[in-house]
């Protein structure tokens, strides 16, 4: 089964991430192919030594994850013709053994089945506090899903249907993706079954920060292009970082002067909300630690994903395009060909 799926990877200087991606997948006569976003980490040499297909994307047009792995699907194609299933994964994830197999199946279950992802892991969920709010993060609900993450098996076919990522968007790619994949009849789905360990490499606040504000670009970006009814897509995540990341916060501090510093009292819904949202963490089983921690972090992710909104409409409004916004730092491949 798994010599008829095909792989794609992507990557930027992903380092001792991406061996161990490549080692998960490579190997059982399949098809990889890694995608490189300009790497100066020698990530290009090893990739190619461990037996994957390499594209190089041509500097002189902007890099996004969407362009690289539709030029990956592209390669797929000119090998040896697409295979019916295609794995696509980030760099800095790693493959668990037995998905492959365990989503191919799935689809082959469904025909209108397009999209299959699985829990995606944090590999350090212990290691910093952002990590461990990404290892939540990536705890989805079972079940038909409106999108899947950058890691999911898709059916060649659906792909090819709608004419894959959206090249221009710097982040979202996959959700807008799969909206027009659901406008064609296509379902997508997240199953019980662990998929990929991920490695954050988040130690710092500020990288958490930048996250969000690529969050908050992502979802307005996706909101211009599907927020008319009756998708709505990302209508309430949109309109709540607005309200909260702008405007009450400019409401307390404007109206501070006036009212003698009565509308300050208006910074109380901040604590309300993360009590909400811790509780509705509990519900679904986390501890009261984990629940704490994502309703304090999701209550002050509102001001960066503001932000992140902002800086879409403004590029937008001066038809600038936006640039990559890149949380992690570069890991060196410590020496090509080791093991």
């Amino acid at each position: 089964m798994t010599s008829r799926i095909g792989i794609v990877a992507i990557g930027r200087n992903e380092g001792e991430r991406l061996r161990a991606c490549l080692r998960s997948v490579v190997g059982e006569n399949r098809s990889v192919v890694y995608v490189d976003s300009g790497s100066t980490d020698g990530s290009v040499a090893m990739a190619r030594e461990m037996g994957a297909e390499v594209v190089e994307l041509d500097l002189s047009t902007p890099f996004t994850a969407a362009r690289a792995r539709n030029e990956g699907f592209a390669r797929l194609d000119k090998l040896n013709g697409t295979p019916e299933l295609v794995q696509f994964i980030d760099g800095d994830c790693e493959v668990v053994a037995g998905w492959l197999d365990r989503a191919a199946d799935e689809l082959h279950k469904e025909a209108t089945l397009a999209v299959v992802c699985g829990r995606r892991r944090e590999r350090y969920p212990d290691a910093t506090i952002y990590n461990r709010i990404c290892d939540m993060e990536w705890d989805t609900p079972v079940g038909d899903a409106k999108a899947c993450g950058g890691d999911a098996m898709i059916r060649a076919a659906a792909f090819r249907e709608v004419g894959g990522y959206n090249p221009s968007f710097i982040a979202g790619e996959e959700p807008e993706m799969c909206v027009r994949l659901r406008e064609k009849g296509w379902k997508i789905r997240r199953i019980d079954a662990e998929m990929t360990l991920h490695d954050a490499a988040m130690t710092k606040f500020g990288q958490w920060w930048k996250r969000n504000v690529r969050g908050g670009h992502a979802a307005a970006e996706g909101y211009a292009m599907h927020g008319a009814p009756p998708e709505r897509h990302g209508a309430h995540r949109v309109r709540s970082n607005w309200v909260y990341g702008i405007v009450l916060p400019l409401l307390a501090i404007g109206l501070a002067w006036p009212t003698r510093g009565i509308s300050l009292a208006i910074l109380l819904v901040y604590p309300l909300l993360a009590w909400r949202v811790a509780g509705h963490e509990r519900k679904r089983g986390r501890t009261p630690r984990d629940a704490r921690l994502q309703g304090f972090f999701v209550t002050l992710g509102k001001l960066p994903q503001a932000i992140g909104q902002a800086r879409y409409h403004y590029g937008r409004m001066f038809g600038r395009r936006s640039k990559l916004i890149e949380y992690k730092g570069a890991q060196n491949v410590s020496a090509v060909g080791a093991r």
